[in-house]
């Protein structure tokens, strides 16, 4: 599953001392209040996968959302239905945290997201106004999602259930493993039969009366029409942003809750022109953090985390070889960061600034990796916009260590 992380502008402008001395001047110990102020989503950008610190410091900055801010739901880089089995584990404990773990995305199998959970769970427990959990990916879309539409029609069509069967029942996902069953889709030579049949699912419960069931079976149908027709696109990368942040809104509508958003900062920042290199490999998208941006303007607040080096693995998972992560070259905005006299800071990027300090953040070239490959330890970054226009706020360690497998 196609793992992101984040960078800026090609142009090399190496770090210069008004830069570092901005950075010192304007860094504090942690995000504050005043730098969320009100906004009604705050993204939390980790420039990758599966690294100790940028969790634990996510992890941090979350309690204070909840806490301190009102926060109420996670909207999380994770599958929808697996997210709705998280939420009911949250809300009620029903379940099994290490079972529920193994579900998600191999990704977040580590200890210091398991350790996430575990605090939303015991938050809920002794608190009458909990916190939810919402996935807002579709990339596993398994039977339950499936399964809720055919109950919903059951009970409030019951006239139409064989009308829906006659689509359901095709697309029926082959396997509960969400890889086996893309690898059985990926393998099918002409996948339109399949995405007619989602689209008459969908098109069944849309016509249904609208009422709060109806809304929520719907949604389960999204996910269902969205899989099938995301693996139909050679490139499914800003189909997929588009999606993410479509189901990051609708929840917020449909909560009215203060939502957080963590993901990889690729996702979360605004960033309408991202450029994405991976190993050289060169990606282009809108971001899920620019469609917020334009539907929520300020009420949208992206924060990134960011590195200067140390160690990462070498494959999608903590459990894989690491390897040691070397300073950033001068061309990237990570270099004056990791100069600055600091470990570990949060940093205001609306801040004034003097000129210089704009012309490093319009150069902007910032580190991350979906699996760090020690032959091209500079290979891996995001470009295509400015770290101002990005982020709202950084928060920026020095150095970074591999993730805890579970």
């Amino acid at each position: 599953m196609f793992r992101l992380l984040m960078v800026g502008a090609l142009t090399a402008v190496a770090p210069q001392a008004p830069v570092v001395d901005w950075i010192d001047r304007n860094a504090t110990a942690r995000v504050t209040e005043a730098m969320i102020g009100k906004a009604t989503i705050v993204g939390l950008g980790e420039s990758t996968h599966g690294t100790h610190e940028e969790s634990v410091l996510k992890f941090r900055t979350l309690r204070r959302l909840v806490t301190e801010m009102g926060f109420r739901s996670i909207a999380w880089e994770e599958d929808w239905t697996t997210g709705v089995r998280i939420n009911e584990y949250l809300l009620t404990g029903k379940g099994d945290l290490d079972a529920l773990m193994r579900e998600m995305t191999r990704t977040w199998h580590m200890r210091e997201v398991r350790d996430v959970l575990a605090w939303l769970r015991a938050y809920n427990a002794d608190h009458e106004d909990k916190v939810q959990f919402v996935g807002v990916e579709y990339y596993a879309t398994r039977s339950l999602a499936y399964d809720a539409v055919a109950s919903y029609v059951t009970k409030a069509a019951p006239h139409r259930l064989a009308a829906l069967q006659r689509h359901l029942r095709p697309i029926r996902p082959r396997h509960e493993n969400a890889g086996e069953n893309l690898r059985w889709y990926l393998g099918v030579a002409d996948k339109k039969p399949y995405i007619e049949h989602a689209k008459q699912v969908y098109r069944l419960v849309e016509r249904l009366p609208r009422n709060r069931e109806q809304e929520l079976a719907l949604q389960h149908a999204r996910q269902i029409l969205s899989w099938y027709e995301a693996f139909d696109l050679e490139d499914n990368y800003a189909y997929r942003d588009r999606r993410a942040a479509e189901n990051l809104r609708w929840w917020q509508r449909r909560t009215g809750d203060k939502v957080a958003y963590w993901a990889a900062s690729a996702h979360t920042a605004n960033a309408p022109d991202l450029r994405v290199f991976l190993s050289g490999r060169p990606l282009r998208f809108d971001s899920a953090g620019s469609h917020l941006r334009r539907w929520y303007g300020a009420a949208y607040r992206s924060i990134g985390f960011t590195f200067d080096h140390g160690t990462l693995h070498t494959g999608e998972g903590c459990g894989t070889a690491p390897a040691p992560v070397p300073r950033p070259t001068a061309d990237f905005v990570n270099r004056a960061l990791g100069d600055a006299g600091r470990d570990t800071y949060a940093l205001d990027l609306r801040t004034p600034a003097p000129e210089p300090v704009r012309a490093w953040m319009r150069a902007a070239k910032l580190r991350g990796y979906s699996a760090f490959d020690p032959a091209q330890p500079q290979g891996s970054y995001m470009t295509g916009g400015s770290l101002s226009q990005w982020f709202d706020v950084l928060v920026h360690t020095k150095k970074i260590s591999s993730c805890a497998p579970l």
